[in-house]
């Protein structure tokens, strides 16, 4: 494990150790000199160019071609695998502008978000709205197991001339920065639109 994973953990042992001192079951905290100490990093994204270059490729593969069109959409939505891979046709919404948005939870923090549709990712959707209807599912999008999703993204980054190890959370930072950010998106509406519920998450 990474320093910063066995960081993570830490932070919840911790977590787990003050409720005990808060309920009397212990009377000392072994962790009150413990300072938890992270290693910075950047965080990966794709640039407008490198997003470009995947949008432009085509595989004759079927299931890179899906995995592609999935994880287009979730740079254009920034919704997370499990949040993609839940999404049904209900999450679907005519919002007051009279645009299509997305209404839904976030699996990790419950916390209610509301998307709108822009045009790219509305082109994802209706694409995979006959095959759906034919096949009787109610997931709007097809994607595979996060395993194979991860793996599948590394072929397709390759194709694509993309040079960086990416994985579905990347186009989550994608969206964040290259969708949103970098077209004068405020941080603050940002960060409603990931359902993050602290800003300095974002």
């Amino acid at each position: 494990m990474g320093n910063n994973g066995v960081m993570k953990h830490l932070e919840r042992f911790k977590k787990i150790i003050n409720l005990a001192i808060k309920l009397d079951w212990m009377s000392k905290n072994p962790f009150d000199r413990f300072q938890l100490k992270y290693d910075k990093y950047d965080r990966a994204f794709l640039t407008e160019r490198e997003l470009e270059l995947l949008e432009n490729t085509d595989f004759k593969s079927d299931r890179l071609q899906r995995i592609k069109d999935c994880f287009v959409f979730s740079c254009y939505t920034g919704l997370s695998y499990v949040d993609v891979k839940e999404l049904t046709e209900d999450n679907i919404v005519k919002g007051i502008d009279n645009n299509n948005w997305i209404y839904t939870k976030r699996e990790k923090t419950d916390e209610l978000v509301k998307i709108p549709i822009l045009p790219k990712a509305w082109r994802i959707l209706q694409k995979y709205r006959v095959a759906r209807e034919m096949e009787f599912t109610t997931n709007i999008l097809p994607i595979s197991s996060n395993q194979k999703t991860n793996s599948y993204l590394k072929e397709i980054a390759k194709s694509s001339g993309i040079h960086k190890n990416i994985s579905f959370h990347v186009a989550r930072h994608t969206f964040a920065t290259t969708v949103m950010l970098s077209n004068g998106v405020p941080i603050e509406t940002v960060s409603k639109l990931l359902g993050h519920t602290k800003l300095s998450t974002t």
